[in-house]
């Protein structure tokens, strides 16, 4: 990955955590409010989905994970290649 995608995640995640940081000494978590907790909580919960999708892009977890599939399609690649030889081999044969 670029290395410009990775600092725009980075800026990004830092936003969502400067925001995160700001807004909880202002959200209640009062039991008694109902709906302004239940808010609370989804927001707080949203907010950490964020910044961990953008740190798992910055981790580059998704390259690693590309290039072992890319693995194992040109694996299957080569045994499906040499399937098909060994027939047509068989095939001429008879």
């Amino acid at each position: 990955m670029r290395k410009r995608t990775k600092f725009k995640h980075f800026m990004f995640m830092l936003l969502a955590l400067a925001m995160l940081i700001y807004a909880i000494p202002s959200i209640s978590f009062k039991s008694g409010n109902g709906w302004i907790t239940l808010f609370s909580v989804v927001w707080v919960a949203f907010s950490f989905l964020v910044i961990a999708a953008h740190w798992h892009v910055i981790l580059g977890v998704d390259e690693e994970k590309k290039k072992t599939l890319e693995r194992v399609r040109q694996h299957k690649l080569e045994q499906w290649q040499l399937k098909l030889s060994e027939e047509s081999e068989r095939s001429a044969g008879l």
